[in-house]
Order: structure tokens, then C-alpha cells, then sequence
């Protein structure tokens, strides 16, 4: 069957069965998806990482299903039921469903009311009426039922044989391929999800009160809001349903079994009925509900993994002497003092929110430490009290003053009690590791935000609500792109940084800093060989990521993988220069042949590759750092105005919206509706995490502690004059909500009411999990 997947996966893919080949040949020998698409671009034809992964993954599902085939195969061979004609249908099946369609009629059964009647001895009579041949008159159904009657069995009359036989064709129709096949499409079709809310549980519900009686078609529900029902639903707020219009499903149904209209095809429309309300609705109704949340899942996955990726690839302010705050009122500000690498180099607690005494005492310790430390820049977590300390220390005058930024926090309380940090400073408490976390999160996001869980970071929409297994392994795979994207150099980077690199893992992870402590530094990659346990495979996997900026050989500073160094060092030969000089010459680099250097084993990807690391070796792909503040004056909900135009940070991308951080203290929804001047489908084609953005402020809701924002342009900054969004109506039952208009300018004035899209999206947003 292999041969068969790797075709389905080309044409599926649009690309050659001979990419798929070699991406499933490389996996096999333990290549890494990052490995694969830096270092193998000849064998793959210069597949990215993204389609790397899913030939993977379809790879995954593909065996999954074989496996399941053979299993069938052999259940049906040991009870002496397979024939030819159904191994054809067996091996032909490509979904999993129709799979398990096949075999749902020879599957072993626990007693089912047409098992009892089987046991009876009513198959007969059921196997008869079923087609409509003959039995056209009530009498002859009578009578026929009336052979039936057996009072040892448990049929006493004519009306129990006929209503066993009933139970029999209503099994039969429920099993059957093509009828399950029919409904299974229409509930994809023209499936309505149903939400209502359940009897006394209106005011402990009142986060779910949008779904409190909520219809949609099925095939148009986001999500989001899949999620957020499901949810609903297992916290006993809310119940669901998804089904298509009852006539509908009867009326294919009957199109499929109803041959006839005399007293026999009576019967069958009977049992016809019974089979789709009793039987084959609410097997498609779970099969539906399944794919409905596997569908939810995976949008919701890869909402998260797009926003860690970014998150991830924050711009580094670099190895710099940072000072890090993590800001409080009651307990002080913990303040502690890195040097460039990151190393506590001192620690301390500050008071300057306990008045004019305690507020100077604390300016002179901030100046005396930014002196004796060389400090650069401070870091203040973005926490409670985060915007005060900012205010306190821009107002701050000494010589030498550095910049000072907000930095989110998210996760620094996660990291400070956890058994890395224990590990890292076993002898401090949680307040100096939390600010450590924040001091180094400047420095280097990457290499900081590793160490904790992804989870927990809060960029991910209804992470606890999806499949953990499934999100485990899209987070570990983005972690990983982005580390072995980035590069790490081997002799300061932390364990939990190494880990990720391709071919390492925690254990060689370990056995690296072991040898770096007992040995000293790397001075060049071969050294690596040295290491415990570390094979030529994990070598061969890790290499080119990682980077030795201080030994003899520049290229181990750069991405160029050893087994490319005898290319370069060509390429020097022939131009008559070290392979320095091709470093810092662009001259002599202009003066490479590529194609004298094409070779079996190296092509001109890798050539061209090449290229590039000499022209910048060793660079780092992410932005360069920029400085934010937030608007002067505006600390609290309260400070905030209708009409206010402000500057703030996205901290999350939703399919409904982004939330900005806009410095009080909680974060505002920009509605995908207030996005753009134009109609757009993704919040992801207009921000960015991390993004500076400028808002209008549309509505505050001090109560509910609620911002409802605006990036379009020309939004007036007068209150009398903001431009209100199209209120949003819920669909009528059975009917497709409209989809809203493109716009060709701003939508006329309207007044807010309680059904507008903000409200509507903050009611979302409350479910959404922020870590």
C-alpha cells in the first residue's frame, strides 16, 4: 500500500511522487523536518518545512489506516466471513469512515433489539418485506408475519413479528454503505448546529449567553465558537446539537429504500423512520460532532503556533547588561542586575510606590546600579503596577541614563517555580527568578521563552479545549523550526535550548553541557564528536545549527553545514584566498562559478545556500529590536475615553480579532470587522504579535472591565463622532447567516446596541484562554 500513499500524497499535494519518496526515505533515517529542508533541498526538490510536515503527518494518518485495514482483514478472516468481493471494498476504501462503513455489518455487536429479533428467527420475514416484491396486500403481510408466531421464542402475535422485523430492516438501513455515505454528506452540507441553554443555569452562565439559543449552519460556524459551545456544553451550561432538517434526511432515505407504496413498503418506511431517529442520525451525529471538533482543532492549533512562532521570533535586544524590574505596589519592585549573557550578577528590592521618601531611596539605588553595572537598557514587566514603574523610572534623571522598555510577563511566573529555574538558581526565591526571566526575555525572547510551557505563555485560542496530543506536537514542531531557524551557539546556550536543536534531545542536550563545563569551549564542531553518545547521525542532524562564533574556522560560525567546508574551501582555492577573504570580500565572492561546483552530492540549492551565509554568515533572521512606549497619561481603564487615540502592542491574534495591549492593565479587542478599511477573512493578513499598533478606543466597560478598539483610519477622535459597526443579528432558524458586505468606505454612523460585534466578540473573548 505504500506505493499507493505516496501517489494519493503527490496528487493531494500537487507535487512529484518521487518528492514524497525521498521525504519519507529521509524521516525513516531519522532526519529531522528542519534538517531535511535546509540541508537536503536536492533529494526533496526544495520542499519547505511546512509541506515537509504534512507529507509527514499524511504519512502518519495513511499508516493509521492500513493498520486498521489489516486488523478488519484479519477479523474477518478468523470468523470466516471475508470474501473477494469484499476484500475489493476493504482495500478501496480511502477514508477512515468508509472504512469502518464496510465493516460496521460484520463487525461483533453487543445485543442489539435486531440481534434479539435474529434470535427469534425473524430475519426471514424481515429479508422478505424489505425488498416490496410481493406482500402488496395487508392480509398477505398478515399472514406471512403469522408463520412467525412463536410463543417458546417470545413472538406471540403477528404485530411483535412484525415489529421484530422492523428492528431488523431499521438496523439493515442504518448499516448500509450507501446510505451512510448519503447522510454523512448532507449533515456536512446542510448540518445545523443548535445551542441552547439549559434550565436554571441562565445566570451562572452568563459568559455563554450569545449561544444561549444559537443556530448556524454547521459548514459556516468558526472555530471559535465550535469551541466555545463544546465548551459550554461539558461545563453543563449549554446543550448541543447538529443535525440537517429531519424531512430532508427522510427524504433521501427514502429515495435510497422506498420501492414501492403498498402495505409491505409501509412497513419498510417504518422501520425507515425508526432507523433514522433511533440509528443512523445519531451515529451521524456523533461522527459529525467528532468532525466538527477535529476541524475546530486544527484551526485552533494553528491560530496558536502561528502566534508562538511569532512570539518566538520577538526581535532580540541582544547580549547586552540589562536591569530587570518586576514591577508591585505592596511587596516592591524586584530588581535585578544581568550581565550580557545573561549571568544574575546582583538583585534587590525597590519601593518607589511608597511615597516622596521610598520613591527617592529607589531612584538613587536604580542610578547606582545602572553605574556600576554598565547597564544598557531596563526591563520592566508588564504586570501590576508595570505602567507606574515605567512613569517612575522615564521621570528618573542621572548621567548615562539606558532606555527603558515594557516587556510582557506572560509566563514568568510559570518559569520562576518551575524545575528549570530551580535548577538555575537554586539558591533564590521565585521573585528574583521571575525577574531574571523578564531581564533575559529582552535579551533574547527565543532563548528565554523556551524554558516554559507554551501553554502557558497565553498567545493560544481554547488551548486546554483541543487535542493535547496534537497541540503537543504542532508546538514542539514550531519550537523546533524556530531554534534550528535562528541557530544557537553551542557555548552559552541553556539545555533547554539545545534540546530543540535537530538530532539532540534532552539527553544530548546534557551530555553538550557536561563536556562544555568539564572540558571548556568548543573550539571548533568537530568537537562535538567528542561528546557522550553523540553519533556521526546526531552530528551529522545538528552541525550546521550550531554556531562557534569565537574558534579558528568562521564557517562554524555561519550555517554552512561541515560537509559542505571542502566546497567552500574550493571555492577559496581557486580564487587564490583564505576562506576569511570570502567572508569579508563581496569582490571575490562575485567572482564564484557555481556551476564548476555542481556535483552529485551537492546542488544548486545548497550552492546557493552557500552564497548566501558568506555574504552574512551566521545571521540572524529576526528584526531588529525597536523601543515601545505606551500613551503618556493613560494607566487605568478609567483614564481611558471614547474618541482616544492611543499606541499599544498586540499580545493575541484570534480568527475574530487581536487584543492590544494598550497599558491598562487589560487588553482591548480590535474586531475583525475594525481591523481594516477593507473587507478581510484572517486577523493574520493585517497584525502581526508583537506589532506596534494605533487604536481608537470605541467602547469601555468599566463593569465588565471591557475595551472594544479600532485600527481603521480617519476615525474621528471627537466622542459625538465614532463610526459605529453594522450591528450583528443572529440567523434566524434554518436560514444561512448573510455574510457582511465588503464596504467600500466606512459604514454610515449607527448607534451601539447590545448585539454589535464587540459585544458579541468580548463575550467569545472571555472563554479565550490567556495562560
Amino acid at each position: 500500500m505504500q506505493e499507493v500513499n505516496f501517489t494519493k500524497i503527490s496528487e493531494e499535494l500537487s507535487i512529484k511522487v518521487n518528492q514524497v519518496k525521498a521525504v519519507s526515505s529521509l524521516l525513516d533515517a531519522g532526519g529531522t523536518i528542519p534538517f531535511i529542508a535546509r540541508y537536503r533541498k536536492e533529494a526533496t526538490d526544495c520542499l519547505d518545512e511546512v509541506a515537509i510536515t504534512t507529507i509527514r503527518d499524511r504519512l502518519a494518518q495513511l499508516k493509521d489506516l492500513d493498520l486498521r485495514r489489516s486488523a478488519i482483514l484479519k477479523s474477518l478472516e478468523e470468523r470466516e466471513l471475508l470474501t473477494d468481493e469484499l476484500k475489493v471494498k476493504i482495500d478501496g476504501a480511502e477514508t477512515m469512515a468508509v472504512l469502518e462503513d464496510i465493516y460496521l455489518p460484520f463487525r461483533p455487536k453487543r445485543r442489539t433489539r435486531a440481534t434479539m429479533a435474529r434470535e427469534k428467527g425473524l430475519g426471514p420475514l424481515a429479508e422478505r418485506i424489505f425488498p416490496q416484491e410481493d406482500l402488496r396486500e395487508a392480509a398477505a403481510l398478515e399472514a406471512a408475519a403469522a408463520e412467525f408466531i412463536d410463543e417458546e421464542k417470545g413472538v406471540p402475535s403477528k404485530e411483535e413479528a412484525l415489529a421484530g422485523a422492523r428492528d431488523i430492516m431499521a438496523e439493515m438501513m442504518s448499516e448500509d454503505t450507501q446510505a451512510r455515505a448519503m447522510m454523512r454528506e448532507l449533515f456536512e452540507r446542510k448540518g445545523f448546529l443548535h445551542a441552547q441553554v439549559l434550565a436554571g443555569k441562565e445566570e451562572d452562565g452568563q459568559k455563554y449567553r450569545d449561544y444561549f439559543d444559537w443556530e448556524e449552519p454547521l459548514s459556516e460556524a468558526p472555530s471559535h465558537r465550535v469551541l466555545a459551545i463544546r465548551r459550554g456544553e461539558n461545563e453543563d451550561i449549554l446543550s448541543l446539537r447538529l443535525q440537517p432538517p429531519e424531512e430532508e434526511a427522510l427524504a433521501l432515505l427514502e429515495g435510497l429504500f422506498i420501492k414501492a407504496d403498498h402495505a409491505g413498503s409501509r412497513e419498510v418506511q417504518a422501520a425507515l423512520v425508526d432507523s433514522y431517529k433511533r440509528l443512523l442520525g445519531p451515529s451521524m451525529e456523533t461522527e459529525a460532532r467528532q468532525h466538527s471538533k477535529v476541524k475546530a482543532d486544527i484551526e485552533a492549533i494553528k491560530v496558536f503556533v502561528e502566534n508562538l512562532r511569532q512570539l518566538l521570533l520577538s526581535a532580540p535586544y541582544g547580549q547586552r547588561a540589562i536591569m530587570a524590574i518586576d514591577p508591585g505596589f505592596r511587596t516592591g519592585c524586584k530588581l535585578v542586575c544581568l550581565d550580557p549573557q545573561g549571568k544574575l550578577l546582583h538583585h534587590d528590592v525597590i519601593y518607589p510606590h511608597f511615597g516622596t521618601g521610598k520613591s527617592e531611596e529607589a531612584g538613587r539605588k536604580v542610578a547606582e546600579l545602572c553605574q556600576r553595572f554598565a547597564i544598557e537598557a531596563i526591563a520592566v514587566g508588564n504586570g501590576t503596577a508595570g505602567r507606574e514603574t515605567m512613569a517612575f523610572l522615564t521621570d528618573l534623571q542621572f548621567d548615562n541614563k539606558p532606555s527603558v522598555t515594557m516587556v510582557n510577563e506572560s509566563g514568568a511566573s510559570i518559569y520562576s517555580a518551575s524545575e528549570v529555574a530551580r535548577e538555575e538558581f537554586p539558591d533564590h526565591d521565585v521573585t528574583v527568578r521571575g525577574a531574571v526571566s523578564i531581564g533575559r526575555r529582552l535579551q533574547d525572547p527565543l532563548a528565554e521563552l523556551v524554558k516554559i510551557d507554551p501553554k502557558s505563555i497565553g498567545v493560544g485560542q481554547y488551548q486546554h479545549d483541543v487535542n493535547q496530543a496534537d497541540l503537543r506536537r504542532s508546538l514542539d514542531d514550531v519550537v523546533s523550526s524556530c531554534v534550528n531557524a535562528v541557530g544557537v551557539e553551542v557555548n552559552t546556550a541553556s539545555k533547554q535550548l539545545l534540546t530543540y536543536i535537530s538530532g539532540l534531545g534532552p539527553q544530548l542536550a546534557q551530555n553538550i553541557i557536561d563536556y562544555r563545563d568539564n572540558e571548556g569551549p568548543f573550539q571548533t564542531r568537530k568537537d562535538l564528536k567528542k561528546v557522550t553518545r553523540l553519533g556521526a547521525k546526531a552530528f551529522e542532524q545538528s552541525a550546521g545549527f550550531l554556531r562557534i562564533r569565537s574558534g579558528p574556522n568562521p564557517l562554524d560560525a555561519s550555517a554552512v553545514h561541515p560537509e559542505s567546508y571542502k566546497v567552500v574551501e574550493a571555492m577559496a582555492k581557486d580564487l587564490d584566498c583564505q576562506v576569511e577573504g570570502l567572508l569579508q570580500d563581496p569582490e571575490s565572492r562575485a567572482g564564484i562559478q557555481l556551476n564548476q561546483y555542481v556535483s552529485d552530492k551537492v546542488g544548486m540549492p545548497t550552492l546557493q545556500d552557500i552564497m548566501s551565509e558568506l555574504a552574512k554568515p551566521g545571521r540572524d533572521p529576526r528584526e531588529s529590536f525597536e523601543a515601545f512606549q505606551f500613551t503618556d497619561g493613560v494607566n487605568e481603564l478609567a483614564d481611558l475615553k471614547v474618541g482616544m487615540r492611543l499606541t499599544g502592542k498586540v499580545t493575541n491574534i484570534t480568527k475574530f480579532g487581536a487584543f492590544v495591549d494598550v497599558g491598562v492593565h487589560q487588553d482591548g479587542l480590535v474586531h475583525i470587522s475594525q481591523m481594516a478599511d477593507r473587507f478581510i477573512k484572517d486577523p493574520a493578513e493585517v497584525v502581526k504579535l508583537d506589532q506596534t499598533v494605533a487604536v481608537t478606543v470605541l467602547e469601555v466597560d468599566l463593569q465588565r472591565r471591557r475595551v472594544s478598539l479600532s485600527m481603521k483610519e480617519g476615525r474621528s477622535q471627537e466622542k459625538g463622532d465614532q463610526p459605529k459597526s453594522r450591528p450583528a443579528k443572529k440567523p434566524a432558524k434554518k436560514e444561512t447567516p448573510r455574510r457582511p458586505p465588503k464596504l467600500a468606505s466606512k459604514p454610515p454612523a449607527q448607534k451601539l446596541d447590545p448585539n454589535n460585534p464587540f459585544v458579541q466578540a468580548f463575550q467569545k473573548a472571555n472563554l479565550v484562554d490567556k495562560g
